[in-house]
């Protein structure tokens, strides 16, 4: 049983929130400044995959400050390893009618066996 991530392991930014507006700007995650989540043991021996949905507060200097499951993938230990990877990510930040704003951003990570 082999783990696949980099793309397979497939990230999606979503909209920034529920109520954005046309004036907003989503931050956008950048995956080079960080590790791909590192498939757990258990999970991996279990052959558990899913897809986590996730929001992450990021502030003006792209760091994120807050992070958070929003939908769960049933896996606790596959919610917590893309929660702890992703939330090291910076982000481009995102704006608020032109000016750089603490914006949420969605993103999806799904875990895959090959």
């Amino acid at each position: 049983m082999k783990a696949s991530f980099p793309l397979i392991a497939t990230v999606c930014l979503l909209a920034a929130s529920a109520t954005s507006f046309a004036a907003d700007v989503s931050p956008v995650i950048d995956m080079k400044t960080c590790d791909a989540p590192k498939y757990p043991k258990a999970a991996l021996m279990n052959e558990e995959t899913g897809t986590v949905g996730m929001g992450f507060l990021v502030a003006v200097d792209g760091k994120v400050t807050e992070s958070k499951v929003e939908k769960s993938s049933g896996s606790k230990s596959l919610d917590k390893a893309a929660l702890t990877a992703l939330a090291q990510c910076k982000f481009k930040p995102g704006s608020k009618d032109g000016k750089p704003d603490a914006l949420w951003a969605k993103v999806d990570f799904v875990w895959k066996l090959e």
